[in-house]
């Protein structure tokens, strides 16, 4: 299937690794523009090199941290000082720590709302100026499975991902009429550090295969797969929708 990707441009957040790099890697090899972005400058040269080497693709790799204000500014600027504008904005964060109710300061829940919801304010504020100009772009939201059903030991998660969606359902209403698309992506159990890292440190998850109707966890190239397709001219008529890429791991109907 042509997905129409050729010469369009991408942004893609939290990108040095996980699902972020997957994404990169996909949509560069369907014929994008990458910019990629990350706080590790070491993780972030080294997915750049690899990007390059698999695609033949001058990626453009761009080190901040976008929790920060200041440094998600600088990044916006610098994107848009090697590209005019650009046609899909895929936002991403890492996940906040695992634990309870009262496992938490204030300054948890604080950090939490930058890193999940002020960096997505922040990149589509700063990006959507020019896919109105343009009068096309897609906005896709890489969020969590626990947008639709809480993860036992992950409040932190649960509460603040939820909002990021429901800004994506509204801007989806407020920006089609320019021809904008804006869909939110909620991934299951992936093959990911985030992943490894909670396996390892929460006996809770131990069990998590079990939950899954496909009884297995998900590759990061199955995930990316279908963001691209949401990034895609072939998806044009679908907005404002959160998308389970799961396994099925989600139990509710809707």
């Amino acid at each position: 299937m042509e997905l129409g990707l050729k010469n369009k441009v991408a942004f893609i957040a939290a990108s040095s690794q996980g699902l972020g790099k997957a994404v990169a890697l996909e949509l560069a090899q369907e014929g994008a523009g990458i910019i990629i972005c990350g706080r590790n400058e070491e993780k972030l040269e080294k997915t750049k090199q690899e990007l390059e080497n698999k695609t033949r693709k001058e990626v453009l790799a761009i080190r901040g941290d976008l929790s920060i204000a200041e440094e998600r500014e600088q990044i916006i600027r610098t994107a848009l000082t090697s590209y005019s504008s650009i046609d899909i904005l895929i936002t991403n964060t890492g996940g906040p720590p695992s634990g309870k109710f009262e496992d938490f300061t204030q300054q948890h829940w604080d950090k939490a709302y930058h890193d999940l919801l002020a960096s997505v304010i922040g990149l589509v504020r700063g990006f959507l100026p020019g896919m109105k100009e343009k009068r096309s772009g897609r906005i896709i939201s890489i969020t969590s499975m626990a947008v639709k059903q809480p993860v036992n030991n992950l409040i932190l998660s649960n509460a603040v991902r939820i909002s990021v969606a429901g800004l994506m359902k509204t801007l989806s209403n407020e920006l089609a009429q320019h021809n904008i698309t804006v869909n939110n992506v909620m991934p299951g159990y992936t093959e990911t550090e985030r992943l490894k890292d909670l396996i390892e440190n929460n006996t809770s998850f131990s069990s998590v295969k079990n939950e899954i109707p496909l009884a297995r966890f998900g590759k990061p190239e199955e995930f990316a797969a279908a963001v691209a397709f949401l990034a895609s001219e072939r998806a044009s008529y679908i907005t404002g929708i959160s998308l389970a890429v799961d396994g099925g791991w989600t139990k509710g109907v809707f």
